[in-house]
């Protein structure tokens, strides 16, 4: 069997099971990094060689520098793929796609998944409901913006993962306050309305453009909830026959068709609002989701979205059909908090649907699993007491909401 070379960019350490999986395929794995991350516990056995790329600041690279090395390393080696392992890293692998010619998601198509306001616009236009958003590129359709639609408002970063940077806004002073203070980097946000109601994610793989497996949860407490707040992150998994899935597996796979996504991983997010009780996209990326919710896929489904990821992106090389197992039907649930102790006593912890403990410094993180919904919304409520009364360390948020 041809050995294909495949290039992993991360600029966190993740990826250890689609690493350790291309290698069981007969794959030569060349990971590139950021140097701050030499001493992690990357699947060393199955890396064939590695580069460090020094950050400017977290998460960021100087792409002209990453291209010159790319071209370095392209001399001596046929690089058949180049796949991102994390969010950060959708737009470095786009760029380098694009730039020697590789197969793969390109420039316009990674918009979709990395820009905010390129995928809202795009939902918007595909007939995908979205909160009303606009640019703040310009004063006067900002102004119009805040006087048509009421506050409170969230001002976010077009491209940061996760819940960082996201302000909530409560004032038209306070906004322009906040728009004046980001000075040469304003174009860089985005404004939309702050709807309130419950947040989920869907976790999919897709093959030739079929979504071929999906996981929808609901998140108990929201991670902007969470970024700002401090406290205790949870999220659990519907059940395959409920309405909330069936609506959120369609609205899902609208997304992934009208966005141009062809193979691989996507973590997608919509709020189902309490005004309307319609579902209303958030965000998507393509890759598998953080926050360690692979954990909780696999628990209720038995598919580990970073192996599958895997095996599609070497099927595709090999011009192989792909099928995923057919996925189990329990219900599970993730809890994750960080604490004031490196290590938790997860004796106190124990119990039947507890089935995994993730090894994180300074935070506790379990897993449940069980044939009984109420069962897994029982036992995260009860560890979430216990984290609150016990355990929770809860650092200042970087930004307050502005009111």
């Amino acid at each position: 069997m041809e050995e294909k070379t495949i290039v992993c960019i991360s600029c966190y350490y993740k990826g250890y099971d689609f690493m350790d999986e291309m290698k069981k395929l007969g794959n030569k794995i060349i990971l590139v990094t950021s140097e701050n991350l030499k001493e992690k516990n990357w699947p060393w056995h199955a890396i064939d060689e590695v580069f460090y790329m020094p950050e400017l600041k977290p998460s960021v690279w100087n792409l002209e520098h990453l291209i010159q090395g790319f071209s370095h390393l392209m001399q001596t080696r046929k690089v058949d793929a180049v796949i991102a392992l994390d969010d950060y890293d959708v737009e470095k692998a786009a760029l380098i796609r694009e730039t020697f010619r590789i197969p793969g998601m390109g420039q316009t198509t990674h918009r979709y998944f990395r820009d905010k306001l390129a995928m809202r616009q795009k939902a918007k236009d595909s007939g995908i409901n979205v909160p009303e958003f606009t640019p703040v590129f310009n004063n006067d359709e900002v102004n119009n913006f805040i006087d048509n639609v009421s506050a409170p408002w969230v001002l976010k970063p077009r491209s940061e993962a996760s819940a960082s940077g996201i302000k909530k806004i409560m004032s038209k002073d306070h906004l322009w306050d906040a728009l004046n203070a980001l000075g040469e980097e304003r174009h860089l946000f985005l404004l939309e309305s702050f709807k309130p109601g419950d947040v989920y994610h869907v976790d999919s793989l897709t093959f030739n453009r079929e979504i071929v497996f999906t996981s929808a949860s609901k998140y108990l407490a929201p991670p902007m909830q969470v970024s700002h707040e401090g406290g205790v992150f949870r999220t659990k998994t519907l059940g395959r026959y409920s309405d909330e899935f069936q609506a959120l597996e369609q609205v899902n796979a609208k997304v992934l068709s009208s966005f141009g996504l062809m193979n691989g991983a996507t973590h997608t997010e919509f709020i189902k609002s309490k005004d309307d009780g319609k579902y209303y996209f958030l965000e998507t990326s393509s890759r598998v989701g953080g926050a360690h919710i692979p954990d909780l896929v696999e628990a209720s489904s038995n598919i580990n979205i970073w192996r599958e990821w895997a095996i599609i992106e070497d099927a595709l090389l090999r011009g192989k059909n792909y099928e995923v197992s057919k996925p189990t039907g329990y219900y599970s649930g993730l809890i994750v908090a960080l604490i004031k102790d490196k290590e938790p006593d997860y004796n106190e912890f124990e119990c039947e649907e507890a089935v995994k403990f993730l090894p994180i410094d300074y935070h506790v993180g379990i897993v449940y699993k069980s044939a009984d919904a109420t069962l897994v919304q029982e036992r995260l409520d009860k560890a979430a007491e216990k984290i609150h009364a016990e355990l929770l360390n809860i650092l200042p948020p970087k930004d307050k909401p502005m009111s």
